[in-house]
């Protein structure tokens, strides 16, 4: 226990300032297998080490890292999985393993983050390397981290009320998945151009859903599609477009809408609040060292939504994903 307070506020900047660190442990305690050796069970920092093949030093430094950081626990020198580690981080079955997000961050998003300083004062990105293995891996992460949304989201809101779902040019399938996996009387259509509705109709299949759902692989602002939707899925689209191409982007989606539908538009914002969430900020200047894309302000989002023929409603915000602002068909 501390006998000293800290009175000038620097312990503070020194947490956010270090924050680097604890990436890079998280990163490490992942991919060399720590968490998955506690699936097993409980274990000393020895026991670590032989689970593992690991020294025992490297293991004490992880392992006690973690237990800091709230993703292990230690009672007696023992060390034990969280509830959230065990689920995430084991590859335990049935749950969302995080782990290929992790090797994303490591791989591809912190090398970039490596020259943030110069996309901050020139506003461009650091040049994208794909070659090679480097493009399964972004893939794999960003879908990865796209499928804890889904998950998230269908916790928060109920799809039961609705019948028929367009997800318009969204980046996964897996939105529309949760959704029909959670709500047994709804169908769904998932419009997007090339590789995103072939990665779509994988991912509903393997759901078990592909019965339920329409796949119509064309540009969403041409495609043949029916109206009447009670509800649609803008997903990610937010960020990658300018404001000209998103208000026609929510246009297309009221067109497509039947009286009174529900808009779920996911993705992060930048808010007015007191105190920023800090999830959206961090993305901002993700997007902006990765690709270049934009996080908007809220405000400016819903404004094209209202000029788009949509009332907008109530803002969810999932912890650790992006936020959905609800909107409504006028």
């Amino acid at each position: 226990m501390s006998l000293y307070q800290d009175s000038s506020g620097a312990a503070r900047i020194v947490e956010v300032a270090t924050g680097y660190m604890a990436a890079k442990q998280l990163f490490a305690a992942g991919e060399l297998g720590l968490f998955a050796a506690l699936a097993t069970g409980p274990a000393s920092a020895p026991d670590l080490a032989r689970r593992t093949g690991l020294p025992e030093r490297t293991v004490r430094i992880l392992a006690d890292a973690m237990s800091g950081l709230g993703l292990l626990t230690r009672t007696g020198g023992v060390y034990t999985n969280t509830p959230a580690t065990a689920r995430h981080l084991t590859g335990a079955a049935g749950e969302l393993d995080l782990r290929p997000f992790l090797t994303f961050l490591e791989a591809v998003s912190y090398p970039h983050w490596l020259g943030f300083g110069a996309s901050a004062r020139t506003g461009e990105p650091a040049p994208l390397d794909l070659e090679g293995e480097r493009m399964e891996v972004f893939l794999t992460g960003v879908m990865t981290y796209n499928s804890l949304h889904a998950k998230t989201l269908a916790a928060h809101y109920d799809f039961t009320p609705h019948r028929r779902a367009l997800d318009l040019g969204g980046l996964s399938g897996a939105f529309l998945a949760q959704a029909l996996n959670v709500a047994p009387e709804l169908r769904g259509t998932f419009c997007a151009e090339g590789d995103l509705a072939a990665f779509a109709k994988r991912t509903l299949d393997e759901a078990g859903v592909g019965d339920r759902a329409e796949l119509a692989a064309a540009d969403p602002f041409t495609a043949d599609l029916t109206t009447g939707y009670d509800l649609v899925l803008l997903e990610h689209v937010v960020h990658r477009f300018g404001p000209e191409r998103n208000i026609r982007y929510a246009e297309r989606a009221r067109e497509l809408a039947s009286p009174g539908a529900t808009l779920l538009l996911l993705d992060f914002f930048l808010d007015a609040d007191p105190v920023q969430r800090v999830v959206d900020a961090l993305h901002a200047a993700e997007y902006l060292v990765i690709d270049g894309t934009t996080v908007y302000p809220e405000d400016e989002v819903r404004g094209w939504l209202t000029e788009a023929g949509w009332e907008p409603g109530p803002t969810l915000c999932l912890p650790g994903c992006p936020r959905v602002i609800v909107a409504y068909a006028r």
